[in-house]
């Protein structure tokens, strides 16, 4: 049986060059968890992504057994956004973020294998945010993204770059809201080697 892997099926979106680059993003499928606060403190954060790992974990071993079809589970992601934009590119004030936490799910993983699969975690783990986590499809069209390399408190700069001068430069205007995907466990890897996909979706002016 094999086994696919989103990263290398969608390298255009999971592994952009250290330069801006336009994108076209299809509708996909997500398990996601929304919440708000500084995800380095909030034990909210925590929550949502232990959840998040339990059924997506879950889901691929029951489409591999009953539907047939392995897959490596995609890295997390997450949405975040706050009432004041430089909370993200000058001031980095976290406690301000409102954020949805994401990993992406095969769109041939039918909501029923989601039902099950949460009834199983709950007999079994049952971890706390168990309940916020959902199923729902999600698409961002035309974006433009970049790969950062370093840690996540060194974003700004990029963000600012992308804003400021990028998009305006290039006729565009956000259309949807700051997408991060995390290719690097911070736990193993040093903060100036972790890769992170920075993406904006846009539209034209």
């Amino acid at each position: 049986m094999p086994k696919i892997d989103f990263r290398k099926e969608y390298k255009e979106l999971y592994a952009p060059p250290q330069e801006f680059v336009i994108v076209e993003v299809p509708e996909m499928q997500f398990l996601m968890v929304d919440g708000h606060g500084d995800p380095n403190v909030a034990q909210e954060y925590q929550e949502a992504v232990e959840a998040l790992y339990a059924v997506a974990y879950k889901i691929k071993f029951a489409s591999k057994k009953r539907l047939g079809q392995d897959y490596v589970v995609p890295p997390l992601e997450g949405l975040w956004w706050a009432e004041d934009m430089d909370s993200f590119t000058t001031a980095r004030d976290k406690s301000q973020w409102d954020w949805m936490m994401m990993i992406m799910t095969p769109d041939w993983i039918p909501p029923e294998i989601f039902t099950v699969t949460v009834d199983q975690v709950r007999k079994g783990k049952n971890p706390a945010a168990l309940d916020k986590v959902r199923l729902e499809s999600y698409q961002e069209g035309l974006s433009v993204q970049i790969m950062h390399v370093g840690s996540y408190d060194e974003e700004g700069p990029t963000l600012m770059k992308l804003h400021k001068e990028f998009m305006p430069e290039n006729g565009l205007v956000e259309n949807g809201k700051h997408h991060e995907i995390y290719l690097g466990d911070p736990r193993k890897v040093a903060p100036e080697k972790l890769k992170t996909v920075l993406r904006q979706p846009v539209r034209k002016s």
